[in-house]
């Protein structure tokens, strides 16, 4: 069955072609022109993947992702101007998985847009623990789900990937080139500060003092490191 992509655009030329081409690919395409629709398309066709635009009419794609990740786990990748860099950093603050700037070749979006779903795939298909426990906070790999205190605490695909790859070394100080390759796979071209938006909301999720992380370290000039089991008092 072909995965399923949702083009969000009000460009009707971006779309048409974006469609096109996505379909030569052996993708399912769908495509609108608002954001508002975006979110009712969402609800109905279900899809693996959403390409959104930032400026669009009615509702802005970052309210759109916004919404989207009020409810789904669903990857986005944004589309940006190039001179919009806040743009670009504020996407991925609200959840987005990747961004690109316009303008951009489809071979550049359909790379961004293969390695994403192939690392969720992949994902799914092997996953060396079913749970890990440190401290108050439980990972479960089976229900992809996060506890802290007996909450659930809820994250965004990316959120989760990289927390699950930080846990499962625990104790490890993980360089920040290693961690970008293994969680956004080795295609990935995108700004570096993408690892540390990531890092920073995570704290915010997990951390009872973001600004004083126990769990997710800072190993200065390095990368990171989540506490080791052992450690934990």
């Amino acid at each position: 069955m072909p995965e399923k992509i949702l083009i969000v655009d009000d460009e009707p030329l971006i779309v048409d072609s974006l469609m096109y081409s996505l379909e030569r690919e052996g993708f399912e395409v769908k495509g609108v022109g608002d954001g508002l629709m975006a979110l009712d398309v969402i609800e109905s066709y279900q899809p693996d993947l959403v390409v959104l635009d930032v400026l669009l009419p009615g509702m802005n794609g970052m309210e759109v992702c916004k919404q989207i990740r009020a409810k789904s786990t669903i990857p986005v990748i944004m589309l940006t101007a190039r001179s919009e860099e806040m743009d670009r950093i504020l996407g991925l603050e609200i959840g987005a998985d990747d961004y690109l700037a316009k303008p951009f070749s489809f071979r550049e979006l359909l790379a961004r847009i293969k390695a994403t779903l192939r690392r969720i795939e992949l994902d799914h298909q092997s996953q060396p623990f079913e749970l890990i426990v440190i401290g108050n906070l439980y990972l479960d790999f089976i229900a992809h789900r996060l506890m802290k205190n007996n909450q659930e605490i809820p994250l965004t695909t990316r959120e989760y990937d990289l927390l699950a790859y930080l846990m499962q070394n625990n104790g490890r100080a993980l360089s920040r080139d290693h961690l970008l390759k293994q969680v956004w796979g080795e295609e990935w071209v995108g700004d570096e500060r993408t690892l540390d938006v990531h890092v920073r909301w995570l704290r915010l999720k997990i951390e009872d003092d973001p600004a004083l992380p126990v769990y997710l370290q800072t190993v200065r000039g390095y990368g990171y490191r989540f506490i080791g089991d052992e450690e934990m008092e």
